[in-house]
Parts: C-alpha cells; structure tokens; sequence
C-alpha cells in the first residue's frame, strides 16, 4: 500500500539519516512492536524504560511511512470539539481525554529535549476559527466549554481578529500551550535514542503472521521468525498485517509547502492555524521560513498515481492560501498527498485485544496523530507491564459509548 506520493518536504530537512546498527536477533523479546513510526518509536521508549527487552520490525526503512508526510502540528483540541465529545461520551471521560491531550504536549517536549537531533518543536498558539456564520456559535460554545474546564483560551470576535490577522472571520478561539515539530527529524532522533538504549531495530522486515504458540508468540516475517511474550502493532494507516479494521475509515488528504519567504511577519505569533468547517484546512510556518497548508481530504484510501493531479491540488492549496492572505508572494515547491485514517468516534484505539491475549494496538487515527502517540505509549506501557491505567477504557479497542462501535472489536 502507497501511503504518500508526490514530493515530500521533511527528508530535505535531513538529507543524512544515521546510519543504524543491524543488530544480531534475540532468542527471545518481551515485547515485539510492528511499525517504527511516530507511534511504534515513542512505545518503544516507554516499554523500554521499563526495563523490557524491545524489537521493532517495520518493512520500510524506519521513520518513512506517515512519518515523512506528517504536517507537524501539534494540539490538544481534536477533530471532535469538546462539548461534542462531552455529549457523545459522557463529561468524566471526555474532559479527562482533552487533559490527556494537554499532558501529552509536554511530555512531546520532554522527549524532544531528550533525543539527540534537534527536532525543531516550538510551543505556538492555535487559532480555530470559524469557517462560516453557521459555525460561530458552535465556536463560541467550545470556548465557554473549554474555560470551564480550565483549558487555556481565549475567544476573539470578528474584530478582534482582524487586528491580529488579515483576514477576518465570524469567531475564532486563541488554544495555548500547543506547539509544532518537524516529525521527521523528531522520529530519527528516537530511534537513535532507542539504539542506545539497547532496543533491537529491523528495517525491510515485513510481518506476516502471528502464531500463539501457547506461552509465546511466534512473529512470522520476511526475515524469518521472532519469538516474544507480547506484540503491539503500531502500524498507523496501513494495512493491518493480522486481522481486519472496522471502526475507521482510511482517506487521503493533500498538503503543499511553500518556498521559503522572507522572515517578515505573516501571521499572528506564527500560531497554527485550522477551521471549524469539514473538511478543514490547516496551515502552520517552518524554522526555514516556509507555509505548510493541507487540507482538500478525499473518502478515497488510494493515493493518486498523477503527479499532475497532486500539483492540481496543491494550486488549489495555494489559491486558499492567498484567499486568506492576498498579499503573499509564495511559489510552491513541495506538494503531495497522504493517506489519513479516521476512526467512527473521533478517538484513538489504543489497548489490548478483547480476544487475542498479548495482542496490543495503538492506532492514533485522526487529526491529532502525534499526540496520540504520546499519551497512547504511556497506555500502553502500563498495560503491557501488568498494571492498570486508569484511562485506558476511553480509549480501549471495544468501547460502550461510541457510536457505530458500540460493543464491537475494532480489529476482527
């Protein structure tokens, strides 16, 4: 499965990947992680501070799946706005998702100050405006509900807005303590956080089945069979290597960069920028002085064979662009298409299986992937070493609450 096309900005921004041990295979792992993402990475460092013996197996060359097509923001609102989630779930479970969220934020930053390449995160603002008349309302009632629980904000009026940008829409909310990242950089510089801390990495290995062989599991790939008490597929949007997805759905989205402009103002606090209508676009500034915009989403899993069409895309992405900024100058110089998955409920699966015993996923569909990870690797680890967390069941693999999963297992 092609999950991007076209050209693809992050990997200019390392030309140089390091060049990683290949280690001799265990007779035995405690834990055996397919998929060296953003997700399978920071799992990887949770379990191994644990103190178990790790492998990861990812059948491409580690970091260049949805990893290299990943826009970097990072944000503790969702694509489900608060007061929705609070309706849908429940006010405990839901608000304590969006804490989730806001903690997970820091934790990015801790572990971007720990990893030893210079990833590029940098705390911002989000502005969420509202699209349209119809939205601000809506806008308007996720802010009083997000003070209410102590998120920090602010709301701006159609005037206030257009003091602070050069466009103005009916209502906006200011989002603190968000931040970006260049994703890229960030999962090189864990995996080889990982190499050090003795975690086992096998590239161009492709898993193709999974044997409970009583009190083990028997990992069968492409380079032969692994042994291990426990497996978690972190595989994001690709094709489950065992088993069938239900509960989501995989779409594609385009995203185009810009060349780099002067350093001159743009935009308020260069914060990250998204709408209230579906689907949304999105943008946010690079360290080089760049625009990533994205948005145009497709209910079509296959990403486009036409690098004709992706260029199609990323003028339309770029008309957008000056619809709310006229007076930029921008060429584009990277435009591609990737493929994004969104579950039924607006949340992530993250936890055991309800019948595969030592079988764990975390699949952090949605919008707010990377943070996702973050909190799910903390989830993760816990379950995976005996212990009880005390927020799995929000996002567990069969949920009572959700709509259109009530009481299913999203991996048959």
């Amino acid at each position: 499965m092609h999950i991007h096309g076209g050209s693809l900005y992050w990997p200019t921004t390392m030309p140089i990947v390091p060049k990683r041990k290949q280690p001799q295979k265990a007779e035995h792992y405690d834990a055996i992680i397919v998929g060296g993402g953003m997700s399978g990475a920071l799992s990887a460092l949770a379990l191994a501070e644990k103190g178990l013996s790790i492998a990861i197996l990812d059948k491409r060359q580690m970091a260049t799946g949805s990893t290299m097509a990943n826009t970097g923001l990072l944000q503790y609102s969702n694509d489900i706005m608060l007061y929705e989630l609070i309706e849908q779930i429940g006010e405990k479970d839901a608000v304590r998702f969006y804490q989730l969220c806001f903690e997970a934020l820091k934790d990015l930053k801790e572990t971007a100050n720990r990893i030893p390449i210079n990833s590029d995160f940098i705390y911002r603002s989000s502005i969420y405006y509202a699209s349209d008349e119809q939205d601000a309302e809506r806008i308007l009632k996720e802010y009083k509900t997000l003070s209410k629980y102590g998120f920090p904000c602010d709301y701006w009026t159609r005037e206030k807005m257009s003091k602070q940008l050069p466009f103005s829409k009916p209502g906006a909310i200011q989002t603190y303590g968000d931040a970006e990242v260049n994703p890229y950089k960030f999962v090189n510089g864990l995996i080889s956080l990982l190499e050090s801390r003795g975690v086992h990495l096998f590239e161009f290995t492709e898993v193709n089945d999974v044997i409970d062989d009583h009190e083990t599991l028997r990992i069968i790939t492409s380079a032969g069979e692994f042994c291990s008490d426990k497996v978690l597929f972190t595989t994001g949007y690709e094709t489950l290597p065992i088993g069938k997805r239900i509960g989501a759905d995989i779409n594609r989205s385009y995203v185009m960069v810009t060349e780099p402009l002067d350093d001159s103002p743009i935009w308020h606090e260069n914060a990250l920028i998204w709408e209230s209508k579906r689907p949304y676009l999105y943008m946010r500034r690079t360290v080089d002085n760049r625009v990533i915009i994205g948005g145009l989403d497709e209910e079509k899993p296959e990403v486009p064979i036409s690098d004709e069409l992706i260029m199609k895309r990323g003028e339309q992405l770029k008309a957008q662009l000056l619809a709310l900024f006229p007076d930029l100058s921008v060429d584009i110089d990277f435009a591609y298409c990737a493929t994004f998955g969104e579950s039924i409920d607006n949340l992530p699966f993250i936890g055991e299986h309800p019948t595969k015993k030592n079988h764990y996923y975390l699949l952090g569909y949605g919008g707010n992937g990377t943070v996702y990870s973050m909190l799910g690797s903390k989830i993760i680890a816990a379950l995976m070493t005996g212990q009880d967390h005390p927020d799995a069941q929000i996002v567990r693999l069969s949920r009572a609450k959700s709509p259109g999963i009530e009481g299913k297992t999203v991996i048959a």
